[in-house]
């Protein structure tokens, strides 16, 4: 009975963190209003509920926060699946398109954009992917390997590809080049 306790602690914790952004003391009024007042703050309210229901003993609670969950992917268009760890403080600024699997550790004050995908590349063997604390992910991000580790105080840039584990305060990239070639043939026909 103890262990719930803790979990339903951690839970509101974690909710302090995530809405009220640890400005003000706990309560459900002041989280509920401010989901009502600001509706960005709404997917993270109730993926918190069903990863608290989804972790606990009780099947027909799983039962709950799977089918929770599941409206959630549909409302939202994000996946952020049922025992997937998450630290308190996470931002999600906009909300579409980000898919992660349920074997990620993510650490605190993590901010991920929208379109990234953090998964995994095989279903066999070791599953673990390890996001330290204060990591900024930018859009259209890829992060996808069995074992990977991502340190604490890391930039990934938007639309990079990260197989590879990165080391503590590192900024990372995937370099893109852009050609524009004008056809000048096309405007000479055009004059004429």
């Amino acid at each position: 009975m103890q262990e719930q306790f803790t979990k339903y602690q951690q839970l509101k914790h974690y909710l302090a963190a995530d809405i009220l952004k640890n400005k003000k003391a706990f309560s459900w009024r002041r989280v509920i209003f401010r989901c009502i007042k600001q509706p960005q703050h709404r997917f993270i309210f109730w993926w918190r509920i069903a990863s608290f229901l989804y972790s606990t003993d009780s099947h027909y609670c799983k039962a709950r926060a799977r089918k929770m969950n599941y409206g959630l992917i549909r409302k939202y268009n994000i996946e952020i699946m049922l025992g997937a760890q998450i630290g308190e403080g996470v931002r999600l600024p906009h909300l579409s398109g980000i898919v992660i699997n349920p074997w990620c550790h993510i650490g605190k004050n993590v901010r991920i954009r929208q379109n990234t995908t953090i998964g995994i590349k095989t279903d066999e063997g070791v599953r673990n992917i390890v996001i330290g604390n204060n990591v900024d992910i930018g859009a259209h991000c890829c992060i996808i390997g069995n074992e990977i580790t991502i340190g604490h105080n890391v930039v990934i840039g938007a639309m990079s590809y990260v197989n590879k584990n990165l080391p503590d305060n590192t900024i990372c990239y995937t370099e893109k080049t852009n050609k524009v070639i004008i056809n000048d043939n096309h405007f000479d026909q055009m004059s004429e």
